[in-house]
Formats: C-alpha cells, structure tokens, sequence
C-alpha cells in the first residue's frame, strides 16, 4: 500500500558527504531539504567504522584523507573539524644492485634530509633540482585552477592564459608520461612523480585518454597546495561534522532507505522507495551517474570499472625496515611499494590482460601517528599502529573470486616484507581487504570505482554550452529538474565537497534565490 506523498523543494538522494553539503547549503538558503541514503548511517566512502570486531579500533575504511575539500568551503559550513599536517610527505623503498637497502625520503616541507636522500639514491642533485622545478610549475597550475573551484567553471582558455605554456602542455595536453620521462632520470624519482597520476585511476601514463593526466591534476590542487592532511578521528569526523550542520540548517536525513526510481516530468520529480513517495521541485543526485540513469529509467552507455585493493590493517607495532629508517618517519607520510615508473607500466600491462600483477604496487601510510584518536584507551596505551594500504592497477578481472583475491593481499604482504627487516605477518592483529567488488557491494558504487567514473578536468571547453546554471556549475544531467551533487559532477572526485557545493549553487542561481558565493 502506498503512503500518502510527501512534499519537498529538494530531495537528495545518496548521503555521502557531497549530498550533506548540498543539504546544508540549500536548507540554509530557505528550501526544504530532505536526504535518502540506502545504509543505516550517512558518509559514503567518508566514514570510521570498527573495522576488526576484536579489538577497539575506527579506521577510516574507505577515504582516508582530506585534500581537495577547500578550507574556506570548511569555514562557511562551520565545520568544527582538525586536519593534520604530516611532516613526511612520501618515502620509497628501495634497494641497489648489491642488495643493500635505502629509501627516497622526501619531506612535506623538503629540507636537508630530503636533499640528501635524493644524492644517496642519485648520486648528485641533479634530479633534486629536476624535481624542484616541475613541482614549482605544478603549483603555478594549481595557483590558477584552486580558486576556480568554488565558482562557475571557467573556460579552457581562461585557466591557460594565466599558466605556463610548458607545463601546461605537459599535464594538460600530452600524456604525463612523456613529461616525467623528460624532466626525469632515474626511474623511482619517475614513479613517486607517476603515483598521483594513478590513484584510483586505471591508465598507462602514456594514456592518449590523459585519465591519468586528470588524477594527477586533482591529487595537485587541493587548496592551492596539494597537501593531504589527516582527519582528526578518522573520516567518520568528517561526516560526523557535515552531518551536524545539515541537521542544524533544518535538512532531513533519512537513511535505511532504498530508492527506487526518479521520475521527473515538466512540474516536478516524484522519488519512491518502497511505500513511500516524496514529491519534489527539484532532485540533487549523490549518486554514480550510472546509478541514476538505472532510477531514471534511461539506458547506461558504459558502467565504470574500479582498480584498486584496499587492505586496512591492525599492528601491534609497526615493523622494522631493512634500510633503518625510522618507521615514524617511513611510515608516517605516503609509503611507496612498487611503484617505480617501470614496475607501474608492467603492472598495468599485466593487469590490462586480465592477470593480476606480478608485483603488487600500491602506498601505505599510517594514520595513528599522526593521530591515535581512532584507537580505544586498551590499544592506545599500547605500540599498536593502523596501516592503510592503496594499491593500484588491480580491476575486477584480477581478481574474479576469493582464491584470487588471497593471492592479492599475499603480493601485498611480499611487496611489504621486501623492505621490511623482519616479516609483517606476525605483527598483524587485524586485517581487511576490499576490492572493487567489495566496495561495490557496500556502496553501491558501480564496478567499485571511487570517483564514480573518470574525472573531468575542472573547466568547460571555449565550445561546451554555458546556457543554463546546472552548465555552468557542472552539475547537469538529461533532465533540468535532476541535478548531479556527487562524484559524478564535473569537478567531483575525492572527499570535496565541490560536487554538493557546485549543485546547490547552481540550484539556487536557478531558483532566483541568493548566490552562494563562496569564491
């Protein structure tokens, strides 16, 4: 039996955090606001949970840190949040042709240690300054696209008139792989470069698509730095945060709640899960635009694949490495494992024929150094440490069973003990794995794919139209009335709110009400 329908200005359907910001915005702006999330619990990927049942841990299961999401978007919400700087920014393994072991350390604000590290692996400082200035003109991009990203989308032209041509060219025009092999020589500096390109992005850095060209452009931006900062309490303190003010500016948040279909017509949208319907002006959609398309009724051109392993980890110390680096400076920033440029290319062709890799690449870093928060008093006042490891170039079709996906986390586990001076395995208290498939069956994100699909770069062509607000904020979709407010926006990807953000934004300059001027 039917329930009588409910009447709103706005409902939202998802309620990861993009949804919550959207949520906040438009309740804020005088609308009613009303946001349905399948799960018992709001955040998407952007949540802590318990992860081991044995023991008192909330790891940030999912996302695990914050980059993109702008300070001043953080302000005007009036998140009560702290996220934490990481005095080491990456450190690779690696070791020399006589077996001996060492590692490129570099610094969030590189200094000696990290000038000397480079003239151990090198031998000089030639690729210290070859580094030095392709990081300075990825900043002069990222100075001109950062402040962009709360406003309407700029056009092509505009961003490149006030970049460098050369760099320009180099992430914006031709394939990444061919800068990196130009302005590098050695082949780990090349693969600390490619990794940003690749995170969640299954590409050969000589992709003429340029998907890995546009993953590294989003892992540069974030606030004009491209720093990735540690949530305080995990990224459930995230959520937690989001979730807080959307109720506080009067949006109403119903979760275990499945929809079932979004049916817009001229005057407005109908949403029905199960018995109950709501109907709307308008319908912002946290959701993958392939999930929406399946609501809408309309046909699915391509379901996006994912390509990544999450494994989330429980030590009850962290372990030795075999090159004596301290582990609170090894780990404490991103840990890279196999992940020279040649091992990434030979990772990815093996996995584009549908074998898992040989060599498992991927990073590692360790949350509880820089916070211990996440940790029950038991564990706290113990060594005990979390490890989060990303690894890459691993689709659906390496790992088509659980035979398969044992096999990853034991190429893991070897990848780890290589530069380890004592095995990994007997430290670990807990440990969770999540493939593409994982993720999918626990998000509902198709084919597991962390940004919802493939990222757009953050502007419009001098050609794409610029008629409508949901053009110009990126948020369109078939239907004037359905709006995107995920991942799935034009400038969505990553825990940043921009996709909420842009979606209200655009909604509000369609309804006449007042800007949300942020930029």
């Amino acid at each position: 039996m039917i329930s009588t329908t409910e009447h709103r200005d706005v409902v939202i359907v998802g309620g990861g955090h993009n949804a919550l910001v959207a949520a906040t915005l438009l309740a804020r702006a005088g609308l009613s606001v009303t946001v349905l999330e399948r799960l018992d619990h709001v955040g998407g990927a952007a949540v802590s949970a318990r992860t081991f049942p044995d023991h008192d841990a909330r790891l940030s299961r999912y996302s695990y840190l914050v980059s993109l999401f702008p300070d001043q978007l953080a302000e005007e919400l009036g998140l009560r949040l702290e996220l934490r700087s990481r005095d080491t920014a990456s450190c690779t393994p690696y070791l020399r042709p006589d077996g001996s072991a060492d590692g490129l350390v570099v610094e969030t604000v590189p200094g000696e240690a990290t000038r000397e590290s480079f003239r151990r692996l090198t031998g000089g400082d030639e690729e210290l300054h070859a580094w030095e200035r392709f990081y300075d003109d990825v900043a002069g991009l990222a100075a001109a696209v950062a402040p962009t990203l709360l406003a309407p989308l700029p056009c092509v032209s505009d961003v490149r008139g006030r970049v460098d041509p050369t760099i320009w060219c180099d992430v914006v025009e031709r394939p990444l792989g061919e800068a990196i092999e130009r302005r590098f020589a050695d082949d780990v500096v090349r693969g600390v470069v490619a990794t940003d390109a690749l995170i969640g992005t299954f590409a050969s850095l000589h992709d003429p698509s340029l998907a890995q060209n546009r993953c590294f452009l989003y892992h540069l931006v974030g606030n004009g730095t491209g720093e990735w900062r540690v949530p305080v309490g995990g990224m459930g303190a995230v959520t937690g945060e989001l979730e807080r003010v959307a109720r506080e500016a009067g949006a109403e948040i119903v979760t275990g709640t499945m929809v079932d279909a979004v049916r817009p017509d001229e005057d407005g949208v109908t949403v029905t899960a199960g018995d109950r319907v709501w109907r709307a002006e308008h319908v912002l959609s946290g959701v993958a635009p392939a999930v929406l398309a399946d609501l809408l009724g309309a046909p699915v051109e391509r379901r996006p694949e994912g390509s990544q392993l999450k494994v989330n980890l429980l030590l009850s110390r962290l372990p030795r490495l075999r090159s004596g680096i301290d582990p609170a400076i090894a780990f404490a920033g991103t840990l890279h494992l196999g992940e020279s440029y040649t091992e990434l290319e030979t990772a990815h062709a093996e996995a584009a024929s549908g074998r898992l890799p040989t060599r498992a690449a991927g990073e590692v870093y360790c949350h509880t150094l820089t916070d211990r928060s996440i940790l029950g008093a038991e564990l706290a006042a113990t060594d005990a440490q979390t490890l989060t490891y990303f690894g890459l170039h691993t689709p659906p079709a390496t790992l088509p069973d659980a035979a398969a996906a044992d096999e990853a986390y034991a190429r893991v586990l070897a990848a780890i003990d290589e530069h380890l001076a004592e095995p990994l395995a007997p430290l670990v208290l807990g440990v969770e794995a999540k493939t593409p498939g994982d993720v999918e069956a626990a998000l509902a994100m198709p084919g597991g794919h962390i940004f919802h699909g493939d990222l757009a770069w953050p502007w419009l062509g001098d050609d794409e139209p610029v008629d409508t607000a949901a053009e110009r904020w990126g948020v369109g979709t078939s239907h004037p009335r359905v709006l995107m407010c995920g991942s799935g926006a034009r400038r969505g990807g990553a825990v940043s709110g921009l996709g909420g953000h842009a979606a209200a934004a655009a909604l509000v300059e369609q309804l006449g009400l007042d800007t949300l001027d942020l930029s």
